[in-house]
């Protein structure tokens, strides 16, 4: 590992640990309460994810790891791009407060298979996330394209063409069932809905600066569910 390389695994072991404590903030705070066992699962599943990819992308793609911690609505280079991403950072906030207030206040009951299905949800959307980031190491947090980059047209992109984005959607939908909310389910839409916001924007930006992306959505027409978008 060479000087660039271990500053870039420096800069995303730092992001890792800040993203700890928000969520912590994030679920503790409106909870009242540090007795939350859903949310001490969900924590330890979520950030041993994050870290055992951090960990594989450090040793097998660094130039990735790199790509993947420039990400939020400044790092953003498109206007609409930054917008959109302020959008799902808040709509992403949500889908954790929303539980956390829920197991503050009572607002509903779930059972322990639920919770287990959230967490199975959760391990499901990381694993897709994963193959794709073995397939794809141009897969940036931004909508960019890259001096070399081409089109990927294998792997979970024979599939559908943005199978990133289906990864998070799972993840995301897991998140209220596995912080033991019924309630907390209300924030998957709004958060779908701005994920398909960006998927259609960023979709617009490829066929303009990415050769070839053209001929690939004829040959893969499905944007998120094969045979139905």
């Amino acid at each position: 590992m060479d000087a660039a390389e271990a500053k870039v695994t420096v800069k995303a072991a730092v992001g890792l640990a800040q993203l700890s404590i928000m969520f912590g903030v994030a679920l503790f705070v409106p909870a009242g309460t540090l007795h939350f066992v859903e949310a001490w699962v969900f924590l330890a599943l979520f950030l041993t994810a994050s870290l055992a990819i951090t960990v594989y992308l450090a040793k097998s793609d660094p130039a990735l790891l790199g790509r993947r911690i420039q990400a939020g609505p400044m790092a953003e280079k498109e206007r609409a791009q930054k917008i959109i991403q302020g959008v799902a950072s808040l709509a992403f906030l949500a889908t954790i407060v929303v539980p956390a207030l829920d197991h503050r206040f009572g607002w509903s009951r779930v059972p322990l298979s639920a919770v287990i299905t959230g967490d199975i949800l959760i391990a499901l959307g990381f694993l897709i996330v994963f193959l794709v980031f073995k397939q794809n190491t141009f897969t940036s947090s931004t909508i960019e394209v890259a001096a070399e980059q081409r089109v990927i047209d294998s792997g979970p992109y024979a599939v559908v063409r943005h199978p990133m984005y289906v990864g998070g959607l799972v993840l995301v939908a897991g998140i209220p069932l596995a912080l033991g909310s019924f309630v907390g389910l209300v924030t998957f839409p709004p958060f779908a809905a701005v994920i398909i916001w960006r998927l259609l924007d960023e979709e617009k930006f490829l066929v303009g600066h990415l050769a070839g992306y053209e001929a690939y959505r004829e040959k893969t027409p499905y944007r998120l569910i094969p045979r139905v978008w």
